[in-house]
């Protein structure tokens, strides 16, 4: 198993043996230049107050949403579960793009935070309404009733219980805002991306553009540190799950009406209704080819999804030494298979131009290649998520299957990775709706032709073709809606204190 997971280690490390390289090859002369640019203490504070400030307010929706979610009797909890997670389907260039479009003189921080805000609340909501669905909602019940305040209550009953997921998509969304470019691009925001971005767009200079993604892949290791301390060592024990209390009523249901509904309308609907007076307006669209529309939707599909096979592959290995064998070791590899998701896109694709080229030159400019982009890309998502579905396999089913004389490879086969399936399925879903957005590695590693639907939206939006750009972002958000729905909460039927 380690050495499964060391393979999928070293592949996650690709695009920082590339960084290695070109930051080598500047020497620590060339890094002292580059740090003392007068530009530099500029993009570093421009992206550590966003990471934080998005990480920070993404948390606080998140987490009321998943109470709304768990602990409000809500009209219609389906909907509203379905409305919680349909911001996974829209690409941050995509939300910016639409708000744009509807404010034209938007730009610069706040628009930024709030667009990045709404479009990763999810990644928080649907660990913690996980959480508090397996949790008995009694203890808080009993709570109240020995006089602690809604606060107190909080803070002493439900925080142990939800620390972990909540911390774990803080760290996703904190890595997914370190790595974003589209939104802060069309909102003018300078940070380290977008200098990335500008650098390598120029085609000079890059090692100023490699120094800076070392700096970016610094703070993201300083950021999987400080979760590692934050994390508590020993998980809260909740118990069975038990009936759901009757639910709270009057002012709190449209209270957390208007909380779930926050980043669906601000995420989704205002930019799709956008897009949609766009084209009905524009006189571009007349040119949209049917047949490019469809070949770009297969595309997506396909390299979508081998991605998301190919990142569970990886996952796996690293997932289960981190479930089950706690040790340095497996803290190694885990922090090594989540680095990547702190890494711009861009230098994802450089680092695999390279690996290709010295390493299986036969690979490059294929799809298989970009399909390996996506695996290696959303590795973390899969690690993360595959983990916590092992640690709920009970250890008692492995010690029973190995004195049934059972190895432990078929144990781990057998009853591990068959109870934990649909924590992989999840994953799957997961990588699937995030890959189908994905913009600079696919602009940097797809095979001449071969277009997705992501490309063709920002190829027309950066020449200001918006009305010929809106079918496929209406299709781009109506596919990645799919897997979201699958992914959204599910209420569960309780009879006599049992889930069914």
């Amino acid at each position: 198993m380690i050495a499964a997971a060391g393979l999928s280690a070293v592949l996650a490390a690709i695009p920082l043996i590339y960084l290695g390289v070109r930051i080598g090859e500047a020497g620590w002369e060339g890094v002292i230049r580059v740090l003392e640019r007068p530009r530099i203490p500029l993009l570093l504070a421009n992206t550590v107050v966003l990471a934080a400030s998005v990480t920070l307010s993404a948390v606080a929706l998140g987490v009321a949403g998943a109470l709304a979610l768990s602990r409000v009797r809500l009209p219609a909890p389906r909907l509203f579960a379905v409305a919680a997670v349909l911001p996974l389907a829209v690409p941050s260039y995509l939300a910016a793009f639409g708000w744009l479009a509807t404010f034209p003189g938007i730009h610069g921080f706040w628009p930024s935070w709030a667009v990045l805000t709404l479009v990763t609340v999810p990644y928080v909501t649907l660990p913690v309404v996980g959480a508090l669905r397996g949790a008995p909602a009694a203890f808080a019940e009993v709570s109240r009733t020995l006089g602690h305040g809604p606060v107190r209550t909080f803070v002493s009953v439900v925080w142990p219980g939800i620390r972990t997921p909540t911390l774990a998509g803080a760290l996703l969304t904190c890595l997914y805002v370190l790595a974003d470019f589209g939104g802060v691009a069309l909102f003018r925001y300078p940070v380290l991306t977008t200098a990335i971005h500008q650098a390598y767009g120029a085609s000079f200079d890059r090692y100023y553009a490699a120094v800076l993604a070392g700096v970016l892949v610094l703070i993201a290791l300083a950021i999987f540190a400080a979760e590692r301390r934050l994390r508590p060592r020993r998980e809260f024990a909740v118990g069975r799950a038990g009936a759901r209390p009757p639910g709270l009523t009057g002012w709190t249901v449209p209270v957390a009406a208007v909380v779930l509904l926050i980043a669906p309308v601000g995420a989704v609907a205002v930019p799709v209704a956008s897009l949609i007076a766009r084209l009905l307006n524009a006189q571009t669209v007349d040119g949209t080819d049917a047949s490019a529309l469809a070949e770009a939707t297969g595309n997506t599909i396909v390299l979508s999804v081998a991605g998301a096979i190919i990142a569970v592959i990886l996952a796996l290995p690293i997932a289960t030494l981190a479930a089950r064998y706690a040790g340095r070791v497996s803290r190694i590899l885990e922090t090594a298979g989540s680095v990547p998701l702190a890494v711009p896109g861009i230098v994802l694709g450089l680092g695999l131009v390279f690996f290709s080229l010295v390493a299986v030159p036969a690979l490059y400019q294929t799809s298989i290649l970009l399909a390996f982009a996506y695996g290696i890309l959303f590795l973390p998502k899969a690690v993360g998520t595959i983990r916590s579905s092992i640690e709920r396999v009970p250890r008692a089913l492995g010690d029973v299957a190995g004195t049934l004389g059972h190895a432990p490879l078929a144990t781990w086969w057998r009853v591990t990775m068959r109870l934990a399936r649909p924590g992989i399925l999840v994953a799957a879903l997961f990588i699937a709706v995030t890959a189908m957005k994905e913009l600079p590695a696919t602009l940097m590693l797809r095979p001449t032709g071969t277009t997705t639907l992501a490309v063709e939206l920002w190829a027309r939006t950066d020449i200001a073709q918006y009305g010929a750009a809106v079918p496929y972002a209406v299709v781009l958000v109506v596919l990645a809606t799919i897997p979201a729905v699958l992914l959204s909460p599910r209420e569960e039927r309780v009879e006599m204190g049992r889930p069914v």
